[in-house]
C-alpha cells in the first residue's frame, strides 16, 4: 500500500464527482482511501483527518470563490500549524476557486479540472511531499507503464511547410496533451527521400511535411524537447524501408516502427513494388526492428477494411500481420484496431470484429512476443462538418475503450475537412482526454452482448476457413515443405492474385482478383453473391480457388 488518502467536499459544496474519480484512481494505484462525501463542515472534516491519520488530505469546493476563501481560512486556523506540516494537502475546484486556494499556502497542488489524468497520477506518485514528474523517458514501454491505468495518446502531424511543422510540434509538446507525435512526411519523402532526383517538385508537401534531409528530423526532435517531452515516431516510407528505419532510429529515436505486410505497392499505388517484392521487403524491415528490439506496428487489416473488404478478411489480415511480425523476430508488437471501417459497420459488429482480431493476435503471445492494443477512430467516417466530427470522435473513443487500449491513436476531428494544425491536434486530444476521464473508472460492457459474442465466434470460424485456404494454396504451389505459407511472399501474393484475399476497391488492379462483392448485412460487412443477391460464407466463396479440408483452429 502506498499510503492513505482522505477526501471530500467542504462547507456547503455538494459536487463530489471529481473527488470520487480522484479516490478511485488513487485506489487503483495502491492507496487506502476514505471518502467523506459532500458538504462536510469544517470541524467535522478536521476530526475525520485526526481520526484517520492520512498521508494526503483532499479538499474540494466548486462554488463561490468568496465563500471558499472564508472556509479555507477557517480550516487553516482550526487545524493548526502542526497538522499543516504533518499532512500533504491537495485541492480541487473551478479555476477561480483554485486561485483562492493557492493564496492560502495550504496546498501542495490545486487541480482545476483542466489537467490530464496523467497529471493527477504524477501527484499520486509523489514521495515525501515532493511531486515526482512523470518520467520523460524516450522509450515506449516506460511511457506505457507510467501511464497506467490510462492509455497514452498518439496523433499524427505534418504540415506542407517544414518551419510550420517544427513550430507546431513545439506548441503541441508545450500543451502536454499528447504522448506520441507521429510525423507525417509528404509522399515525395515517403517514396523518394533517398532518391531525391526522382521527386516531383510540383507535389512537394502533398500529404505531409516535406522532409528532405537528416537535419530536418534532428530539428523536429529538438523542437519536441519541451513540455511533456513527447515520444516521436514516423511512417516507414513506401520503399527503402530499411534505410528509413535506420534514419529514424538515429535522428528521432523512433518510438516504434510501422510497416505494412502487403501494401505500399502496386496494390495501392504508393510505390511501384510488386506484391511479392513488397511483402519480402516489408518482412526484411520487420526483421530489422526485431533485431534492434524496437516495437513494431504492422499496418495491414484496416487497409483491407478501408477498401470495403468483408470483416472475415480484416480479421485474417490482422492475424497475418502479427504472425509475420512474430516470425520475423519482433518482440513488442503494436496491434492497431481501427474502428468505424468501413463507415457503415455498426458499433456492435465493429466491436465483435475487434474481439475476433484480439483473440487471434493474442493467441500468439509467449515469453518472446507480446502485443499492445492501439485503438483509433476510422478516418473515413468523420464528417467534414467539424462539430459533427467532434461528436463522432468522442463517440468512437467511448466505444474503443471497450477493448481497454494501451494506446489511443487520436484522429483529428478536422480530417474530413483539412489536415490538422497544431491547435486542431490539441483540441482533438482534449476531446479524447475528456472521454477517458469520464469512462476510465468503468462503463457498460458491450463485450458480453450475446450478438457481439455470436458475431465474434462466427468471424473466428470464417477466418479459420481463409487461413486454411492460404495453407492449401501453398501446398498446391509446392511451397508448404520449405516455408510456412502464412509467411511466404509468393503464397501471400498469389492469394491476392487469385482472390482468396480480395477487396472490392481492387477491381481492375492487374495484381489482384478484384472480384469480391461485399454488403453491410445486419451491421456487419460480409461477402455477397451479386448474381443471387445473397450472402456467401467463406467455404463456398473459396471452394473455386482451393480444395478445402477440415477447418483448423488458429487460436486458443
Amino acid at each position: 500500500m502506498k499510503g492513505k488518502i482522505i477526501a471530500g467536499a467542504i462547507g456547503n459544496c455538494v459536487h463530489v464527482a471529481g473527488v470520487v474519480r480522484f479516490l478511485k484512481l488513487a485506489e487503483e494505484l495502491g492507496y487506502e482511501v476514505r471518502f467523506l462525501g459532500a458538504a462536510v463542515p469544517v470541524d467535522e472534516f478536521i476530526k475525520e483527518i485526526q481520526d484517520y491519520e492520512p498521508d494526503i488530505v483532499g479538499i474540494s469546493y466548486r462554488l463561490t470563490p468568496e465563500v471558499a476563501e472564508r472556509l479555507l481560512q477557517d480550516f487553516k486556523t482550526k487545524i493548526g500549524k502542526e497538522a499543516l506540516s504533518r499532512y500533504r494537502f491537495v485541492f480541487a475546484g473551478t479555476p477561480p476557486v483554485c486561485r483562492v486556494a493557492e493564496e492560502t499556502g495550504i496546498f501542495e497542488r490545486c487541480f482545476t479540472g483542466l489537467e490530464n489524468t496523467s497529471k493527477v497520477m504524477e501527484f499520486l506518485g509523489c514521495n515525501e511531499g515532493e511531486c515526482l514528474k512523470k518520467q520523460r523517458s524516450d522509450n515506449l514501454l516506460d511511457r506505457l507503464e507510467s501511464a497506467k491505468p490510462t492509455p497514452i495518446l498518439r496523433h499524427h502531424f505534418g504540415l506542407p511547410d517544414l518551419e510550420r511543422t517544427i513550430q507546431g510540434i513545439r506548441e503541441i509538446a508545450e500543451s502536454e496533451v499528447l504522448d506520441v507525435i507521429s510525423i507525417a512526411p509528404d509522399q515525395n519523402a515517403q517514396e523518394s527521400f533517398f532518391r531525391p532526383e526522382e521527386m516531383d517538385p510540383m507535389q512537394s508537401g502533398g500529404g505531409g511535411v516535406p522532409l528532405r534531409s537528416r537535419d530536418d528530423l534532428i530539428r523536429i526532435k529538438e523542437a519536441s524537447r519541451t513540455g511533456n517531452y513527447p515520444l516521436l515516431r514516423i511512417y516507414s516510407g513506401t520503399r527503402d524501408l530499411l534505410s528509413w528505419a535506420e534514419l529514424s532510429k538515429e535522428t528521432i529515436n523512433n518510438a516504434w516502427g510501422a510497416v505494412p505486410l502487403c501494401w505500399y505497392s502496386v496494390l495501392d499505388g504508393r510505390s511501384k513494388r510488386l506484391p511479392e517484392d513488397a511483402i519480402r521487403e516489408n518482412q526484411e524491415a520487420m526483421s530489422w526492428y526485431g533485431r534492434n528490439n524496437i516495437p513494431l506496428e504492422v499496418n495491414e487489416a484496416h487497409h483491407w477494411s478501408l477498401r470495403d473488404a468483408h470483416d472475415a478478411i480484416a480479421v485474417v489480415m490482422a492475424y497475418l500481420a502479427a504472425y509475420n511480425a512474430k516470425a520475423m523476430g519482433v518482440k513488442h508488437y503494436i496491434a492497431q484496431y481501427m474502428f468505424n471501417s468501413p463507415p457503415m459497420i455498426t458499433p456492435a459488429m465493429d466491436l465483435a470484429k475487434m474481439l475476433a482480431k484480439i483473440a487471434l493476435i493474442e493467441s500468439l503471445h509467449d515469453k518472446n512476443f507480446i502485443s499492445y492494443r492501439q485503438a483509433r477512430a476510422g478516418l473515413l467516417h468523420l464528417s467534414p462538418r467539424e462539430n459533427v466530427a467532434k461528436g463522432q470522435l468522442a463517440a468512437s473513443t467511448v466505444h474503443a475503450l471497450q477493448i481497454k487500449p494501451d494506446i489511443i491513436h487520436v484522429v483529428g476531428y478536422c480530417e474530413g475537412d483539412h489536415a490538422a494544425e497544431a491547435r486542431d491536434v490539441i483540441e482533438s486530444c482534449e476531446i479524447v482526454q475528456g472521454v477517458i476521464r469520464n469512462c476510465i473508472t468503468g462503463n457498460a460492457d458491450s463485450k458480453i452482448d450475446p450478438e457481439v459474442i455470436k458475431r465474434r465466434d462466427e468471424l473466428l470460424e470464417e477466418a479459420s476457413v481463409i487461413l486454411d485456404a492460404i495453407t492449401e494454396l501453398g501446398r498446391m504451389m509446392g511451397r508448404i515443405e520449405d516455408n510456412d505459407p502464412l509467411t511466404n511472399p509468393a503464397v501471400l501474393a498469389e492469394a491476392i492474385k487469385v482472390g482468396i484475399l480480395d477487396a472490392p476497391h481492387l477491381k481492375g488492379n492487374p495484381y489482384a482478383a478484384g472480384q469480391l462483392e461485399t454488403r453491410c448485412i445486419e451491421g456487419g460487412i460480409d461477402a455477397w453473391c451479386k448474381k443471387e443477391e445473397r450472402r456467401i460464407f467463406e467455404r463456398e466463396r473459396l471452394s473455386k480457388y482451393v480444395q478445402l479440408k477440415s477447418i483448423r483452429p488458429v487460436y486458443t
